[in-house]
Order: structure tokens, then C-alpha cells, then sequence
């Protein structure tokens, strides 16, 4: 979330070596991500088996969002870090990214809830939605909402500010620069929590009726068993998300209870509860994946660049059971 990446920009001196351990912290661990992350997507590209199933289409997907969130976010945090000013034109668009791609990571984890779901009870008949040539469609409207409430946002801003010359402006790109009043913040505040019980809604309805099918069914206990286990996990990459909200409570307890620096609480915040968050959830769902693990594991030791023909039905067999797994 970019909000949570400001730090007080009227301080009159700042830390040079704080201000290069913070930096040096960061940047190595958003390096392995993007590393990460380009393993998985990669793997992805070259092999045709994954890009034909909806579940990992959507993971894909996530990994790519997550990709932007973190992004965008750390490059705001490097150019608060630095009192690096922008132009207004420039920083909205910045600005429009977080959010959006923030708001976007609850909707994708209640669509792969639900894609489950769809896999569990209509594993011969699949809503067309839902096939893995017509899941764009979906994808293309998660976007949409996502965007809807940050583009409207930062619109109304550039509005109310039209007397002032948006490329010649330069400010500290952070979100206080739009969101100038308490109401601001509080609809804000009520917008994400709305994202927030929405997806969470979904995912307790999808496991209740994934566990009440487990108990009927009594062939192909496993493969509901997995998907039961998958809605939870999504559940657990849910709470890490929600981990953006503590910043209130973990701000206070410093101040109660520590004398610390505002901008390094602020830093401590961004770190723990927005950075490293992100940074799991994809790599630990990604990295549970039996199919995954096994292509991670060849492609960073560089012992196989492609699927050997024999492994490679093996790989679709995997595959295919997965899909209601």
C-alpha cells in the first residue's frame, strides 16, 4: 500500500548512514524477489502445460501484480528515501499504480477461491468464464475495479488543482500530496476494508463447501483434500495482506514503548508489514506447488533447460490432476 510509505519529508537533517543501511536492506531483498519471480514466469513461458490451466494462469497473474505492487512501492520509497521531487504528472501515475495493484491482490486470491471452487463442483462442465482461453475476460475485470476507485481518486485531485501547473510542480511523491483532509483518509480506510471482508467472505464460503463436499464424496478424497488445503492458503496470503493494516497499532507501541525515530517506525512498518509480505506469499504458494517446486528446483540449478519428452507427459499428467487438486 503506498501510503505506508511515507516518511516525514520536514525533517531538517537526516541520517546519511541510517538513510544507506535502509536502502542497502531493501533494494538486495527486492532484487531476489524480481529474481524470484522471473524463475516462476519464465518456467511459465516455456512450457505450453501451464499456461492451459486456469490456476496457473491466475498465479501468473498474481506474480505479475505483485511484481507492479512492489515496484512501484519501492520505487516511492527510494524517492522519498533520497527527497527525490517529481512533477505532479508524473507522480499520479505512480501513485494510480499502488493503489490499484494494492486493492488488486485481495480480488485476485477470491478468484483463485473460487476457481477451485469451480474445479471441485463443475470439473466436466466449467462456466466458459472459467476455461483457460476465456480467463482474460475475468483477469480484464479485476483490472477494472481495481482501478476504478484510485483513477477516480487522483482525478477529482488534478480537478481541484487545476490552477496549478502539473508537469512544472515538483513534490514529494507520497499519497498526503492528494489525501489532504481526515474524510479523505477515512473513505479511503473503508474502501480497503470493503476489499478486505469481501475477499474473506469468499474464501470462508469456498472452504466450508470444499470441507462439506469432503465429507460426501467418498472417491477422490484427495484431490478435494488439495483444494481445501489451497482456499486455506489463500486465506493465510489474505492475512499477510491485511499485515498493511497493523501500522496504526505497531506506531503507537514504539512510541509507548521505545524511542525511536518517526521515519525509522515508518521504515520498520514498510519493511515488515508491506515488504515482506509480498515478498512470501507468491514464493510460498509458488513454491508449495509439487509441479513448480520440481521446475524451480531444475532451472535455478541449471540442470535442465527443457522438459525431456519423457517428463514431459509426466508433467502433463501432474497437470491435469492438479486442475481439481
Amino acid at each position: 500500500m503506498h501510503n505506508l510509505t511515507e516518511f516525514p519529508g520536514n525533517a531538517t537533517t537526516y541520517n546519511s548512514l541510517s538513510v544507506i543501511i535502509k536502502v542497502c536492506v531493501v533494494i538486495p531483498v527486492f532484487c531476489i524477489f524480481l529474481y524470484c519471480i522471473a524463475v516462476m514466469l519464465h518456467i511459465f513461458a516455456s512450457h505450453r502445460q501451464y499456461l492451459d490451466s486456469t490456476r496457473y494462469i491466475l498465479f501468473a497473474y498474481m506474480l505479475t501484480n505483485d511484481t507492479l505492487q512492489l515496484l512501484s512501492s519501492v520505487l516511492l520509497f527510494l524517492f522519498v528515501m533520497g527527497h527525490v521531487k517529481l512533477s505532479i504528472a508524473y507522480c499520479v501515475p505512480l501513485l494510480v499504480l499502488s493503489t490499484a495493484t494494492f486493492q488488486n491482490t485481495p480480488l485476485i486470491l477470491a478468484t483463485m477461491c473460487l476457481e477451485r471452487y469451480v474445479a471441485i463442483f463443475y470439473p466436466l462442465q466449467r462456466p466458459a468464464a472459467w476455461r483457460s482461453d476465456r480467463i482474460w475476460v475475468i483477469i480484464l475485470s479485476l483490472w477494472l475495479i481495481s482501478c476504478i476507485y484510485p483513477i477516480v481518486k487522483y482525478s477529482i485531485v488534478a480537478r481541484d488543482s487545476a490552477a496549478v501547473d502539473i508537469l512544472s510542480t515538483a513534490v514529494l511523491c507520497k499519497s498526503t500530496i492528494v489525501t489532504t483532509s481526515p474524510v479523505q483518509a477515512l473513505f479511503q480506510l473503508g474502501i480497503y476494508i470493503l476489499f478486505f471482508a469481501v475477499v474473506a467472505v469468499v474464501i470462508l464460503f469456498t472452504y466450508v463447501r470444499i470441507l462439506l463436499e469432503t465429507r460426501k464424496l467418498r472417491q477422490d478424497k484427495v484431490s478435494v483434500s488439495k483444494a481445501m488445503h489451497t482456499v486455506l492458503l489463500h486465506g493465510f496470503q489474505l492475512l499477510l495482506c491485511i499485515l498493511a493494516f497493523t501500522h496504526p497499532i505497531t506506531e503507537t507501541l514504539f512510541v509507548l514503548h521505545a524511542n525511536w525515530l518517526s521515519e525509522d517506525i515508518a521504515f520498520f512498518n514498510y519493511f515488515c508489514f508491506i515488504l515482506t509480505p509480498r515478498f512470501l506469499s507468491p514464493l510460498i504458494y509458488g513454491f508449495r506447488d509439487q509441479n513448480l517446486r520440481g521446475s524451480i528446483r531444475k532451472t535455478i540449478l541449471c540442470c535442465s533447460n527443457k522438459v525431456k519428452p519423457s517428463e514431459r507427459g509426466k508433467l502433463q499428467d501432474d497437470l491435469s490432476a492438479s486442475s481439481t487438486g
